[in-house]
């Protein structure tokens, strides 16, 4: 079954991923290409629309990214986005120079106006916040151009050649710090482009299961499933591609929340896998004593990992393929995200964590392109029950990336026993679905407090809740000061080695939302 295609060339800007899943959401099917994909395969693909990326450098610069200027003789309309802005502009007769720091240098939150009578802008308010981030300036637009938009600063916000089917925007409208930004994209898609919305997340799951098969064949694959909302997904999308072919292994690392390890066997058991549970707390503890730095204590988790799949690999035959449930946020934010150079924030198990040698044909991957609540999505569509589906996240490396300093089992217990109280409080308040993640981390400094009639020295229990929408950036959750209290008082109370509890308030970025 074939679909419209609408393809974002990837110039290395931040927010290519974003733009793609706008793009979805809007009903079409979209596709990320790095710039320097040869035309010939980008014809090939037939698509209704190209989307030209933002990306950090200059399009005046001799090393910058560039595009091959047969693609604007196609016929296909074209939106540019910040740096493809520029590049439109550059490629037809245009020029852009650096803004000076006085004149049309914007960054953030900006007023704009816009030309309603522009497609782009069809039914939307004239005015409205966007989010712009450039540095450079279209001193001159290209011939044949209109102005469409612009700001108190910046004259050509945006520009359009309708007759030609060509747009440009200064700003981000695929960050919601744009107003409308979305509704732009979709009048990119519809008005301009001619899309009929023929793309859902169960046409994905359909294609997803095609590719799997087609990758694996009558090979065989290991799974890691923790229970978690991307493990789980990932287990059922290629458990209905491949059936008995896939091996299930959960990996009980000594680093889950209360009772959790059980709960997962039991809900796993329920279906119709080939479900492995392995006891590997004294290994994992064994390896972590006396680690304290962050990075190192991942690493350590992520080769143990491996070496545990290793090991039950060799108990049940030959397997082909590792299958991973790493989404697109993770991906980014280990510095994976291809031509977009992000920095390496974090690494992860299933991302950067990898050992140089892995006893596998290949890694599968069958989510990395999707945000979580497309992940989310796509578990109802295979099926999945809402309570695993709506689940919140939980990193690979457990609990051990909520212990900060050196990882011991008796500090394991303390963070066990508050992040159940935080949750169980939560729960009873009605408020898990006021927020996407929340849980307890055990920081590494102890306090004086005071207990009956003596003096304590003991740790501080840090509580951290979020809200959002992608896990790209989030929002300090605000809890009700009653709930807040109800829970500090149950910790203090019935968690030994505890006297203070705090509460987190900081959003993302500039934080993380895990602790380490």
């Amino acid at each position: 079954m074939s679909h419209q295609t609408v393809i974002v060339l990837d110039f290395g800007g931040q927010y290519n991923q974003l733009i793609a899943r706008r793009v979805r959401e809007c009903g079409v099917y979209c596709e990320v290409k790095p710039y320097t994909t040869p035309l010939s395969q980008l014809r090939a693909m037939e698509p209704i629309g190209i989307i030209f990326t933002g990306g950090p450098g200059s399009v005046y610069d001799q090393d910058s990214p560039q595009v091959d200027p047969d693609i604007f003789t196609w016929g296909v309309p074209v939106l540019g986005i910040c740096y493809g802005c520029q590049l439109i502009a550059h490629n037809l007769g245009g020029r852009v120079t650096a803004a000076q720091a006085d004149s049309a240098r914007e960054y953030g939150k900006t007023e704009t106006f816009f030309n309603t009578g522009c497609k782009l802008f069809k039914g939307l308010p004239e005015e409205g916040i966007t989010w712009m981030s450039h540095g450079d300036y279209m001193e001159k637009v290209p011939e044949g151009f209109a102005l469409v938009a612009h700001s108190d600063a910046c004259p050509n916000v945006a520009i359009c050649d309708e007759a030609r089917g060509f747009y440009g925007v200064q700003f981000h409208p695929e960050v919601n710090h744009t107003v409308n930004g979305t509704a732009m994209l979709r009048n990119f898609l519809y008005e301009v482009c001619g899309a009929v919305g023929d793309w859902t997340m169960g046409d994905y799951k359909q294609t997803a299961i095609r590719q799997i098969r087609e990758k694996v064949g009558d090979g065989k694959v290991l799974l890691a499933l923790s229970g978690g909302v991307d493990s789980s997904v990932a287990a059922a999308l290629v458990a209905e591609a491949v059936g008995s072919q896939l091996t299930c292994v959960f990996v009980d690392h000594g680093l889950m929340r209360l009772n959790e390890g059980d709960e997962v066997e039991a809900a796993f058991r329920k279906w119709e896998l080939k479900f492995v549970r392995v006891n590997a707390e004294e290994r994992f503890l064994s390896k972590l004593a006396g680690v304290t730095e962050p990075e190192r204590k991942r690493k350590i988790i992520g080769e143990e990992f491996i070496r545990v799949f290793e090991a039950e690999a060799k108990k049940i035959g030959k397997v082909d393929y590792l299958c991973q449930g790493t989404i697109y946020p993770d991906v980014i934010e280990s510095g994976g995200g291809g031509k977009s150079g992000a920095a390496v924030i974090k690494s992860h198990h299933n991302v950067g964590g990898l050992p140089d040698y892995v006893d596998f044909k290949e890694i599968i991957e069958p989510l990395r392109l999707l945000f979580k609540d497309e992940v989310r999505q796509l578990g109802r569509e295979l099926g999945l029950p809402e309570y695993l589906v709506m689940r919140q996240p939980f990193p690979g490396p457990g609990l051990g990336i909520r212990v900060i300093g050196e990882i011991t089992k008796d500090k394991l217990d303390i963070v066990r026993k508050a992040d159940f109280i935080f949750r169980d409080e939560i729960a009873k308040a009605h408020l898990e679905g006021t927020m996407s993640q929340y849980f307890a981390a055990l920081t590494n400094m102890r306090s004086v407090g005071v207990m009956g009639d003596g003096r304590t020295y003991d740790y501080a229990v840090a509580l951290r809740s979020v809200t959002t929408s992608d896990f790209m950036t989030a929002d300090w959750t605000r809890i009700p000061y009653e709930v807040l209290d109800r829970v500090s008082v149950r910790i203090v109370n019935e968690v030994s080695h505890v006297n203070r509890v705090l509460y987190d308030i900081t959003s993302k970025p500039p934080a993380t939302i895990e602790w380490e």
